[in-house]
């Protein structure tokens, strides 16, 4: 039973031109008391439409539709509800979809075949902001990441020199800019400088935040 104080549940479209895959996640989802699908469509284009007349947290969206492909929806939802969280729902087990959903904004991936058992769990993690992938993807990605690695591309989350970041690690260990400099081979007055790039870069105040950030890009343990 339902009361005031019970969290909303999870508003829900759902777009699959197969009706009969619709009614068999609809009733997947629908018998959690956190989901409530609230909205279905038979292809993209009418998604966005559902997704402008509907209060929705949640876009589950079928990869291949007809007029408006799940792909070319899930850009056009995220461009029109930035809050919105996106979900792929797909047959394909195939890493050039896979990476195309990420970069049309979504931040799940589930196949069909396995659905009753991801599906849920993906929806929860998607409103949580959290990423949901099958173990096929999570694969990809990490084949993906030692390809660039391979190849002498940058992590594109790399943002601070490898000086930039012994500095820090001697930083968040407690150490003097006198210790660093001497620790380095370099000036205290190259320390300072360093030390000031790091909290322009990090956008931080204080040693404090510089330690914290330490942590936990694991330059040092807690």
């Amino acid at each position: 039973m339902t009361t005031p104080t019970d969290p909303s549940p999870i508003r829900i479209l759902l777009a699959d031109d197969h009706a009969l895959v619709r009614r068999g996640v609809r009733l997947i989802l629908d018998r959690e008391p956190d989901l409530e699908v609230v909205a279905e469509a038979g292809d993209g284009a009418e998604a966005i439409a559902l997704a402008r007349a509907h209060d929705i947290d949640l876009a589950v969206l079928d990869i291949a539709m007809p007029r408006m492909t799940g792909l070319q929806a899930a850009r056009e939802l995220a461009a029109l509800r930035p809050g919105l969280r996106i979900l792929m729902l797909t047959m394909h087990d195939n890493e050039q979809y896979f990476f195309q959903a990420l970069k049309a904004g979504a931040g799940g991936y589930v196949l069909k075949s396995v659905a009753d058992r991801d599906l849920v769990a993906a929806c929860r993690a998607a409103v949580r902001d959290e990423p949901f992938l099958y173990p096929g993807a999570v694969t990809a990605l990490v084949r993906n990441y030692l390809d660039r690695v391979r190849h002498g591309e940058e992590p594109p989350q790399r943002v601070l020199t490898a000086r930039e970041e012994e500095v820090l690690k001697l930083v968040a260990e407690g150490n003097t800019s006198k210790e660093i400099a001497e620790t380095l081979f370099i000036s205290i007055k190259t320390v300072h400088r360093h030390r000031a790039n790091l909290l322009h870069k990090l956008g931080m105040r204080d040693r404090l935040e510089l330690t914290r950030y330490a942590i936990r890009a694991g330059l040092i343990e807690p």
